[in-house]
């Protein structure tokens, strides 16, 4: 299919940017759908994902998160991320998240890489580590920003269904967005962690989760947030994934599955189709 792509700028002086796609001979307006970033940010499997919505027959959009006015501090750079990116896949799991084994690991492996590699990771997990929220503002303000753009200002989307989809750090902020926009109308989660519980009365929108199997971190808590959920009267529907690992959709990483990536994005595409057509 041959597509449109371009970068739009958005918010108060253009300082927000998102990397933009759609169908090119389909008519417009269409509806919308925002693709939030792993940690890893807006990087070339995102970009990628973002096209395969516009493919399906929607305005897709994912927000450069780490970006202002287009430029992202020097850690932030995509060459940077992407190269500690392909170094932590090397590692196991465990060694993301426990300083002693990721320190070791640096020493061992990075060489003199290891203090570049170091500060990017402090980079991109510090803001999320230190803090008992998921809902940060540097990242929820460009999102809120982009519902409002979209919805009120942008050909392609104007007056049309607004539907979100995050993985792992956007999916936590899809859920968060759904608590926190009257203009979405469906949202869609991939192991993401959920929403803080003074937050879930306001969700306004259906939400779809997607979880793996092998995610002591997020899959366990999940049947606890549905109940809750339920419980006041919203919608929310979940599907765990066996044998599969967290970051089970991207297909950059070890952790890919492609019979979980291939079921979850069918379902989801069946439930943007009954929720934003």
């Amino acid at each position: 299919m041959s597509l449109v792509t371009e970068v739009v700028n958005y918010g108060p002086g253009g300082i927000f940017s998102a990397y933009a796609a759609r169908p090119r001979l389909a008519r417009l307006p269409l509806p919308g759908v925002i693709v939030i970033q792993e940690i890893w940010g807006a990087d070339d499997h995102i970009e990628d994902v973002t096209r395969r919505f516009a493919q399906a027959g929607y305005a897709a959009f994912t927000p450069d998160l780490y970006a202002r006015h287009g430029i992202r501090p020097a850690p932030l750079e995509r060459s940077r991320v992407k190269e500690l990116q392909e170094f932590m896949n090397t590692l196991p799991v465990a060694a993301y998240f426990d300083p002693e084994k990721r320190e070791k690991a640096m020493k061992e492996k990075a060489g003199d890489r290891a203090g570049r590699y170091r500060e990017t990771f402090d980079a991109l997990f510090s803001p999320i580590m230190d803090s008992d929220r998921h809902d940060l503002p540097q990242f929820m303000d460009p999102l809120r920003e982009l519902i409002s753009f979209l919805y009120k200002d942008h050909d392609a989307v104007r007056g049309q269904k607004l539907g979100s989809v995050g993985f792992c750090l956007g999916g936590t902020l899809s859920g968060a967005l759904a608590t926190k926009s009257r203009e979405l109308a469906a949202a869609v989660v991939f192991y993401g962690a959920p929403p803080p519980d003074e937050d879930l009365e306001a969700a306004a929108c259906p939400i779809l989760g997607h979880y793996a199997e092998n995610d002591p971190r997020i899959t366990p808590i999940i049947p606890a947030l549905a109940e809750k959920l339920k419980s006041k009267g919203k919608s929310f529907a979940y599907h765990v994934y066996p044998k599969s690992h967290h970051a089970f959709f991207n297909d950059n990483r070890p952790s890919y599955s492609v019979s979980a990536a291939r079921l979850a994005f069918a379902r989801t595409l069946q439930f943007f189709v009954e929720h934003l057509s």
